[in-house]
């Protein structure tokens, strides 16, 4: 073997290292590149959509999802439950929901719901920001004889009812936020986003 092919050998081998190496740079320089177009943890909080499954939420029952890092309840109401709201319209605030900043425009009515067994409230008093619990029992002996289910801020006592309404002569100013929402299918609610126009 004489001395250019070793040299030959040698290049080829050099060469071939150093594209190897050199790929391997570019694939590590583009991968962190191309992970910084996706939204960071952030920018995710304050505004990503989140997505509901709603299946397993029986009947009465309440859950807390976070969005915009705000506690936000879907809460699925029986027959009674509704029955109850109607029964409040003279007690509560804003019976119609007619203050346009307290949800979209595609919420109205006393409900305030997409549809009625389904209600989709950011969890803060409207007064200070506290949480206010969830008391869907009908006439809790801390809350008087009078109470049909609602929703109830320990911080300074406003009461509301089983759709975010406030009760007339409380703390709170204004009903509970509805979030923008909207259904993907049945089993599925996504907050942060409009219902789609047909």
């Amino acid at each position: 073997m004489s001395n250019g092919d070793v040299s030959q050998g040698r290049r080829r081998f050099l060469i071939g290292a150093t594209s190897v190496v050199g790929g391997v740079g570019v694939v590590g320089a583009a991968v962190p590149f191309v992970a910084s177009w996706n939204p960071s943890a952030k920018a995710e909080a304050a505004g990503a959509p989140v997505t509901v499954n709603v299946s397993k939420l029986e009947p009465g029952q309440q859950i807390t999802v976070e969005w915009r890092g705000k506690p936000v309840w879907l809460i699925r109401r029986t027959e009674e439950m509704l029955a109850n709201i109607k029964k409040q319209n003279d007690r509560v605030k804003d019976p119609e929901s007619a203050e346009a900043s307290q949800q979209p425009g595609y919420i109205t009515g006393e409900f305030r719901s997409l549809k009625p067994e389904l209600v989709v409230l950011v969890g803060l008093c409207t007064h200070l920001g506290c949480v206010p619990s969830y008391r869907p029992e009908v006439a809790a002996a801390d809350l008087g004889g009078d109470w049909l289910g609602g929703l109830f801020c320990p911080c300074h006592g406003s009461k509301y009812d089983l759709a975010g309404r406030v009760y007339d002569s409380q703390p709170a100013p204004s009903n509970l936020e509805v979030p923008p929402y909207r259904y993907e299918n049945d089993a599925t609610v996504t907050i942060g986003l409009d219902p789609e126009t047909v």
